[in-house]
Order: structure tokens, then C-alpha cells, then sequence
């Protein structure tokens, strides 16, 4: 896949998690949208976020879980940045020839409920994956299929269940509410299904690259 350039596995890492913290930033700003799959309605996250998962796998998976720490603190502190910036420039106030300011808003802002359950969300779910990765490994390295899919199920589960609970309890009936967790897990566990044969091809090609 990479070819015969000088790309070193060290260098590949830093692209992965440049991959991985802009991944994270997109899917926040576009889950304020949703759309329908035929009964159920999904944030358009969903679209992108398993990406997320993806990378983590894959820097658990041929970095270690250190490492793939180290990039699930850093999508979280750039992804808070960028958050930080959003409040600023929406609070600044806008010049009367500025009519979109009010979309800006919609796109951009965000309830402090919804902020506290995406970060909650995100960290705990992305460290299960990394750590479940790893522990499977260790128990049986040989399994790579199973390992991406069952912790990406298990970290797309949390993630799910956290997110929708903190954030929507109360706002919709209980059925609803639960619907919408298993189908967020479903749906991100069968993208990683899907997309696994990229997944392990890009694994087996961070692990023939030479580390320095």
C-alpha cells in the first residue's frame, strides 16, 4: 500500500492520529444533523465516526496501547479546542451585513448537556477499544478479525449507550431512547464489518515499515 517510499512507521503514526483527531472534529460538527434509515433516525456522525474506531484499531493494533492513548488525549483536548473556538466566535458579535449568523449558531453551538455526553462518550468508549484491541491480542494474536470487531463493538456500545443517555434521557420515551442505542452500535459495528478488509490491509502495512 505504501509502496517503496521512505515513510517510516514513526511518521505513518503521526499521519494516523492527524487522521483520527480531524475525523473526530468533523463527526462533532456534523452530528447535529440526522437522517433516517428506513424506522430509525441517526446522527450523520454515524457516517464518519467509525473512522475513529478504525484508527484506533489500528494504532492499538501496531503501536500499543500507550500509543493509542496518547491519540485518544490528543482528539480529545484538539476536539476541546476547537469547541472553545466555536463559543468564542459565536459570542463575538456579528455586523448587520452578516444574515447566516443565526445558522452559524445552529451548526456550530451546542447544549452543555450534549458537550459533557460526547466527551464522556468519546473517551470512555475509545479507551475500551484500545484496551480491549490489546487484550485480545495478547490472549490470541492470530484472531485479527475478531479482535477489530469485538472491540469496536464493545467501544461503539459504551460510546452509544453514554452519549444517548446523558444526553437524551427525559427528552424521548424509553423505547425510542434504546432503539437508538443498539441501532448507532449496529450500524458503526457492521461499518467496521465492511470496511475490515482496508483495516487489515493498512495493519499489515504499518507492520512491515521499519520503525525509525
Amino acid at each position: 500500500m505504501f509502496g517503496n517510499s521512505d515513510l517510516k512507521k514513526t511518521d505513518l503514526y503521526a499521519i494516523l492520529v492527524g487522521i483520527f483527531c480531524a475525523s473526530l472534529i468533523v463527526s462533532n460538527i456534523i452530528a447535529s444533523k440526522t437522517f433516517e434509515l428506513y424506522w430509525v433516525s441517526l446522527p450523520c456522525a454515524v457516517i464518519i465516526f467509525p473512522i475513529i474506531y478504525i484508527v484506533n484499531d489500528v494504532l492499538a493494533e501496531c503501536y500499543g496501547y500507550q500509543k493509542a492513548r496518547m491519540a485518544i488525549y490528543l482528539g480529545f483536548f484538539m476536539n476541546l479546542i476547537a469547541v472553545i473556538c466555536y463559543n468564542i466566535t459565536m459570542f463575538l458579535p456579528a455586523p448587520a451585513y452578516f444574515t447566516a449568523d443565526a445558522a452559524f449558531h445552529t451548526v456550530l453551538g451546542s447544549t452543555l448537556r450534549l458537550l459533557i455526553a460526547s466527551f464522556i462518550a468519546y473517551l470512555v468508549g475509545s479507551l475500551i477499544n484500545a484496551k480491549l484491541m490489546v487484550y485480545l491480542k495478547y490472549k490470541n494474536e492470530e484472531k485479527l478479525f475478531f479482535r477489530c470487531i469485538a472491540s469496536t463493538f464493545a467501544g461503539e456500545g459504551m460510546d452509544a449507550i453514554i452519549f444517548i443517555t446523558i444526553g437524551f434521557l427525559g427528552t424521548m420515551p424509553l423505547f425510542a431512547l434504546l432503539t437508538m442505542i443498539v441501532a448507532q452500535a449496529l450500524f458503526k459495528t457492521a461499518y467496521e464489518v465492511v470496511v475490515y478488509p482496508v483495516t487489515r490491509k493498512v495493519i499489515q502495512n504499518v507492520k512491515a515499515l521499519d520503525d525509525y
